[in-house]
C-alpha cells in the first residue's frame, strides 16, 4: 500500500481464522477479539473446535476455527459469512471455503500445501494452482512458516517451537490490515510467558514481523479501518458467557449476603465456570470439584440445607445424572440453582457444538409431578443478569431453578458494560428465628414458599428427606389427600412466579401478521433478521423469552395479536411443544435445525419471508 493511500473505511468486517487444532487458532482469535474490544468496536465471536483432545494433524476432523465480527455499529452475531478467511493448511481450506463470501479475501499459508497435506485433506489437486477452485475469491498466498522462521533466526528455542509462532505472524498481518494496535497482545504475551521469556520474545517478534510484512510485501492486501462503535458511556470489557455467569455468581453472593457453594464435575462446555471461580476464593464462593455429577449436585443441595446457596453446573449428560438429586430438592423445597450449559446430544453427542435440546429434559426429566422454574440466557453478557435472577427466584420461592445457556452463548464474546454493584437490587433472604409455638416447616408465605430454617437454630428441628411431607408440619405422610394437596401446592408455587416476572417485550408492533418467538442463543440471529426485514417494510415482530417456566403472564395475550408465530430452535421443536400445550389454538410454525452450529441471519430471513 502506498504511504499516501488512505485506509478503506468499513462499517464492519467478519474474519475467520482456521487451522489445525494445534495451531493456536483460539488464542489468535481471542487476541483479535480483545484488541478490537479495547479499540471500542462492537464484537461478536464464534469459536469452533474439535471435541478430541488432539485430532490427527492435518485432517478434516482436526480443524479448529475462530470467527469474529467487529463493527462500528451494533452487531447481533459473529457474522453469516466471513469476508476474510485465513487458513493455515489444506484441511482448514477444505472445511471452511464454502462459507467464505464470494469475492472475499482468502489468505493461505502456502508453505503447508504439500503433497502429503493435500492428500490428508482430501484434495485431488492443489487448489492454489488448479485455476478453478479459488477463482471466485481474492487469493493472497503468504508463506507463513518460512517467514516466521526467517524472523526468528536469532531466537534460541527449538525449531518446532518457532513453527508454532506462525499464528502470531498471521495475527500481525491482520492487525496491519485492519488498523489494530499490537500493544495489548504484546503485554498479554509478556504476562502469559513471564516464566519463559524466550517464548514471549519469539511470539512478539513474529507478531511484529507479520505486521511489518503488510507494509513491505508487494502482494499485500489493502489496509482497512473500522471506527469505534457508539456504545453507551461507561467502562467496558470483553466477556464470554461462561465468564459472565461466573461473575454473576460472585455478584449474587454479595447481593444476598450469603456464602455460595459451587459444586461441579468437569464437562464441556461448562468447565470454564469452575475454572473462573476457583481462583476467586477471596469472594464468598467456595468451589467443589466432585467425583461425579451426583455428588456435585448433592453437595450443593447440602449447602442450601445448611443455610448457604447451592449452585451446581453441568451440560446435558450431567443433568441426566443429577435428576434424582434435583427431584429431592423439589420435595424438600430448598433453593438450588442448576446451570445447564447445553451442547449437542444425545448421550456424549457433540461436546464442543451448540444445541438447545435439553429444554424438555429440564422441564420433565424427573419422576412424579416435579415442577421446576426454567430461565435461559440470550447473550454472553446476559448470563450475568440471569444467574442473579436464578438465585433470586430460588431463594424467594424456595425451589430449585434451572439456568440454561448453550455452547454458542458460553464460548461467544461481546463487549460488556461493567455494572455498578451498589446499583444492583439486593436479594432479600430471611431465616426464621426461635418461635414460641411449634415450628411448622411447611407453613407457607404469600408466595407459597416454606421457611428456610438453618440447622442448629433452637426450636426449628424438623424432618428432611424425599418421602412426602405432611402439609404444614412436615411429618412423613402417606395420606392420599395430603399428597394431592402438596403436589398442587408445589405446582401452584412455580406457576405463581409468573406474577413476579417482567412482561414479554416486543420488537415491532404488538399486533400483526407474524411474531417470531426465540429463546437462548438464537436471540442474535433472530433479532438481526427481524431488524433487517422491518427496515425493508415487512410486517414482522420479535419477542425473546428469558422465562420459559412459567411463561410471563402477558405472553398468551401477545400471541393472540398475531396471525402466525414462528419459533426457530436448535432442536426438533421443544419450545413450540410447550407453547402449543400452554396456549390452545396457537398458530405456530417451527424452524428447527440440529447441525451443532448457530442460525445465520439470512436463514431466519428466508423462513420469515416464506411465511409472509
Amino acid at each position: 500500500m502506498s504511504p499516501t493511500q488512505q485506509p478503506i473505511e468499513l462499517d464492519s468486517v467478519t474474519i475467520r481464522i482456521a487451522g489445525d487444532s494445534g495451531d493456536g487458532m483460539q488464542l489468535t482469535g481471542d487476541q483479535l477479539t480483545d484488541t478490537s474490544a479495547m479499540m471500542g468496536n462492537d464484537i461478536a465471536t464464534l469459536p469452533d473446535f474439535p471435541a478430541e483432545i488432539r485430532a490427527p494433524q492435518g485432517t478434516l476432523p482436526g480443524v479448529s476455527s475462530f470467527q469474529i465480527q467487529f463493527s462500528s455499529k451494533d452487531v447481533f452475531t459473529a457474522g453469516d459469512q466471513p469476508d476474510v478467511l485465513v487458513v493455515m493448511n489444506p484441511a482448514a481450506l477444505k472445511v471452511n471455503l464454502a462459507d467464505l463470501v464470494k469475492g472475499g479475501l482468502l489468505v493461505v499459508n502456502s508453505d503447508s500445501f504439500t503433497e502429503d497435506n493435500l492428500k490428508k485433506a482430501g484434495w485431488s489437486s492443489d487448489p492454489l494452482t488448479d485455476g478453478a477452485t479459488l477463482r471466485d475469491y481474492s487469493l493472497i498466498k503468504v508463506p507463513f512458516s518460512t517467514l516466521t522462521r526467517n524472523a526468528l533466526t536469532e531466537v534460541k528455542i527449538k525449531a518446532s517451537e518457532i513453527d508454532r509462532c506462525k499464528n502470531y505472524f498471521a495475527l500481525g498481518l491482520l492487525f496491519w490490515m485492519y488498523g489494530r494496535s499490537m500493544e495489548h497482545t504484546i503485554q498479554w504475551t509478556k504476562e502469559k510467558f513471564a516464566k519463559k521469556p524466550e517464548y514471549a520474545e519469539a511470539n512478539i517478534m513474529a507478531l511484529k514481523a507479520g505486521y511489518n510484512y503488510g507494509d513491505i510485501a508487494e502482494m499485500a492486501p489493502s489496509k482497512y479501518q473500522v471506527r469505534k462503535a457508539q456504545l453507551e458511556p461507561g467502562a467496558y470489557r470483553k466477556i464470554t458467557g461462561n465468564e459472565a455467569a461466573a461473575l454473576g455468581i460472585l455478584a449474587a453472593a454479595v447481593l444476598s449476603g450469603k456464602d455460595i457453594l459451587y459444586g461441579a464435575y468437569p464437562i464441556t462446555p461448562a468447565s470454564d465456570i469452575l475454572h473462573q471461580l476457583s481462583y476467586r476464593k477471596h469472594f464468598r464462593v467456595k468451589t467443589f470439584q466432585a467425583e461425579d455429577e451426583i455428588a456435585a449436585c448433592g453437595a450443593a443441595l447440602g449447602a442450601s440445607f445448611g443455610g448457604q446457596i447451592g449452585i451446581t453446573c453441568t451440560s446435558g449428560p450431567g443433568i441426566c445424572l443429577k435428576s434424582e438429586m434435583i427431584n429431592l430438592a423439589v420435595m424438600v423445597e430448598l433453593p438450588l440453582v442448576i446451570m445447564d450449559i447445553q451442547r449437542g446430544g444425545p448421550s456424549t453427542g457433540l461436546p464442543t457444538k451448540t444445541e438447545q435440546s435439553d429444554l424438555l429434559q429440564c422441564m420433565y426429566g424427573r419422576n412424579g409431578d416435579s415442577p421446576v422454574p426454567v430461565i435461559a440466557a440470550s447473550t454472553p453478557s446476559n448470563c450475568f443478569d440471569l444467574i442473579i435472577e436464578a438465585v433470586r427466584i430460588a431463594t424467594k420461592y424456595m425451589t430449585p431453578v434451572f439456568f440454561l445457556s448453550d455452547g454458542y452463548v458460553a464460548n461467544g464474546a461481546e463487549p460488556w458494560r461493567l455494572p455498578e454493584i451498589d446499583k444492583l437490587s439486593a436479594i432479600d433472604i430471611r431465616h426464621p428465628g426461635k418461635t414460641d409455638g411449634p415450628f411448622l416447616p411447611y407453613l407457607r408465605d404469600e408466595n407459597l414458599a416454606r421457611p428456610w430454617a438453618i440447622p442448629g437454630t433452637p426450636g426449628l428441628e424438623h424432618r428432611i428427606g424425599g418421602i412426602e411431607k405432611a402439609d404444614r408440619t412436615g411429618a412423613v405422610s402417606y395420606d392420599p389427600a395430603n399428597h394431592h394437596r402438596m403436589t398442587e401446592l408445589r405446582r401452584d408455587k412455580v406457576r405463581g412466579i409468573a406474577k413476579d416476572l417482567p412482561p414479554v417485550e416486543v420488537f415491532g408492533p404488538a399486533k400483526g401478521k407474524l411474531l417470531v418467538i426465540s429463546w437462548g442463543g438464537t436471540y442474535g440471529a433472530v433479532r438481526g433478521a427481524v431488524q433487517e426485514l422491518r427496515e425493508e417494510g415487512k410486517d414482522v415482530s420479535h419477542s425473546h423469552l428469558h422465562y420459559i417456566h412459567p411463561f410471563p403472564a402477558n405472553l398468551g395475550s401477545l400471541i393472540k395479536g398475531f396471525k402466525t408465530v414462528l419459533v426457530p430452535e436448535i432442536n426438533t421443536g421443544q419450545l413450540i411443544t410447550l407453547l402449543r400445550s400452554e396456549y390452545e389454538g396457537i398458530r405456530a410454525v417451527g424452524y428447527n435445525r440440529v447441525t451443532g452450529q448457530p442460525f445465520k441471519i439470512r436463514e431466519i430471513k428466508q423462513q420469515i419471508e416464506a411465511l409472509l
